[in-house]
């Protein structure tokens, strides 16, 4: 049987395209899957035909990232509300930034198989952290090389979970190579110096780097 991914890959994609049907029915019928909008689907999927629904969208979206990125939160947001168990949400909001970190992270790894298929999900550094999705399924698919969903799904987390200063940049694309890496990027205020990783997503999402992320928290 082919590696499988959760099945909100595909349905947040269709929340986020909800008020959009024309280009809604455009992407899931390029997939292959247009009973996909009808019947959302329950069970996990084939990573291939997630992978295939995520490509429709970055070539048939006129503007492809700030999609992908309401589909990434609403990811997020059905995983705190249905997948995480509320006593651990309540702890993780309750502790500081440097004892909750370490525990979602902990929870990410042991979950990771549900949103990186054949892929394989580590923790490769720490102050900053960063973690790398080896094989990302979602990145050979992406014409691009931008993990945006990715990126919405794990800053949403950790904005909600960890601090609203975080933001989860995305610093290096596996299409082509061998991992997808990520880096958890913190600021506290507007003005405050920010990294490389900082400038180049501001620029993705068209601030100036200087004024919090527009993830909604």
């Amino acid at each position: 049987m082919s590696a499988r991914i959760g099945p909100n890959a595909a349905i947040q994609l269709g929340a986020a395209l909800a008020s959009r049907p024309a280009l809604a029915a455009a992407v899931f019928a390029e997939a292959r899957h247009p009973d996909w909008l009808k019947v959302p689907p329950s069970a996990m999927l084939p990573e291939g035909e997630v992978a295939a629904l995520h490509a429709a969208l970055w070539r048939l979206a006129p503007d492809p990232l700030p999609l992908a990125r309401d589909a990434g939160r609403r990811t997020a947001d059905y995983i705190m509300e249905h997948r995480l168990p509320w006593l651990a949400r309540a702890l993780l909001i309750a502790l500081p930034p440097a004892l909750a970190e370490p525990l979602l992270l902990r929870a990410v790894t042991a979950h990771a198989w549900t949103f990186t298929g054949s892929g394989r999900f580590a923790v490769v550094g720490h102050a900053p952290t960063r973690f790398e999705i080896a094989a990302n399924p979602l990145a050979r698919a992406t014409a691009d090389a931008r993990c945006a969903w990715h990126e919405a799904v794990f800053t949403t987390l950790w904005q909600r979970l960890v601090t609203p200063g975080a933001w989860v940049v995305e610093e290096r694309c596996g299409r082509g190579i061998a991992s997808c890496r990520f880096v958890v990027e913190r600021y506290t205020y507007a003005g405050a110096r920010v990294g490389p990783a900082r400038r180049r997503a501001a620029l993705m999402v068209g601030d100036d780097g200087l004024e919090p992320p527009t993830f909604s928290v």
